[in-house]
């Protein structure tokens, strides 16, 4: 990725006073020196500006990083290809280098990984092939019976398939990025009370529902406050048949094979035990960031506010620096600023 250009898209800026501001970053300089001392070098840019542009040069070249990272990591099995080199090329996030890293990160033991080991992979791949003339699972899944791998009958050799199924579905990133997208648009957050007796300052969310697109930052943040503090629950909840659609359209053929349910089944399956509640957190954990940075950004505009205040005029003013273990230190002046 070009950061440099990136960034001179993104802040609209020229691109010497971008190159610029990352020189000097680079330097070890402050952005308050940045900002003040240094203006003929990037155009008299505001330091919360500077600001911004530190952030997102430290996030793209972690980005930058993780890249790298995950394609050396595919490289090194082997099943890199040029489709998936072009897909983590143009990722844009963190999130959506991960989605495309996750069919080919280590796994812990799974359901899906434990059929592996009883060799029922090829079956898996037989079935969800979904072929015009293929017979049906069940009948697929007889020539997979092996009772020194403990699949002792056809329908535990089905049920092991579809494990494997599933997880290949879940790790799909099409399907996470469009269900994160729909649940960003049409998503739902629920809110309950733990104990609805108790009493607390979250009442009013004891039973509350708002749109993810339009809930407030510091709104979730009392959710998350009362949920950390054991009065709520919290959860989201997105359209089931939508969300079903779209793992159809993304799996199921249309030539009427004899498999299709049995890759329709294995996609309920996906959704419910684990796509759904790795987005959920995904989509939270987002909430949570977007909410942190509002309120960080609230608290600097509030703070700045307070401190640029007008002086107090023709008064006579005391200063405390108070210290506990060297003692208190106290300045006072005059209506004219003299210190007495």
């Amino acid at each position: 990725m070009d950061i440099i250009l990136a960034l001179t898209t993104e802040f609209n800026l020229k691109k010497w006073q971008i190159e610029n501001v990352v020189s000097l970053i680079d330097d070890g300089n402050t952005i308050p020196f940045i900002a003040r001392y240094r203006k003929e070098a990037h155009g008299t840019l505001d330091d919360q500006t500077l600001r911004a542009i530190f952030e997102r040069l430290e996030y793209l070249r972690n980005l930058d990083k993780r890249r790298e990272e995950i394609r050396s990591s595919i490289e090194g099995q082997e099943k890199l290809t040029d489709e998936i080199s072009a897909e983590l090329d143009k990722a844009a996030t963190l999130a959506e280098l991960e989605d495309i890293y996750r069919p080919f990160k280590p796994k812990r033991k799974t359901r899906a990984s434990v059929a592996r080991e009883k060799g029922l992979e090829p079956l898996a791949q037989a079935i969800y092939l979904q072929a015009a003339n293929s017979p049906s699972a069940i009948e697929l899944a007889k020539d997979y019976i092996n009772e020194e791998k403990e699949v002792n009958t056809a329908e535990e050799a089905l049920r092991g398939a579809m494990d494997i199924i599933a997880e290949v579905i879940s790790d799909m990133p099409d399907i996470r990025r469009r269900l994160k997208n729909l649940l960003n648009v049409v998503g739902i957050v629920n809110v309950k009370a733990s104990d609805a007796e108790k009493k607390s300052v979250y009442e009013k969310y004891y039973k509350y529902s708002e749109p993810v697109s339009k809930i407030a930052d510091h709104r979730i943040l009392a959710i998350n406050r009362g949920e950390n503090e054991g009065f709520l629950k919290v959860s989201l909840e997105l359209d089931r048949v939508k969300a079903l659609n779209v793992i159809a359209s993304e799996t199921l053929g249309d030539n009427g094979s004899l498999c299709t349910d049995t890759v329709r089944d294995a996609g309920v399956d996906a959704y419910d035990r684990l796509i759904f509640p790795s987005v959920e957190r995904e989509i939270r954990s987002a909430l949570t960031e977007r909410a942190d940075a509002s309120a960080i950004k609230n608290f600097s505009l509030n703070l700045k506010e307070l401190l640029l205040q007008p002086p107090v005029k023709g008064k006579v003013a005391l200063g405390l620096d108070p210290g506990y273990r060297t003692g208190c230190k106290v300045a006072v002046v005059d209506a004219t600023g003299r210190v007495l």
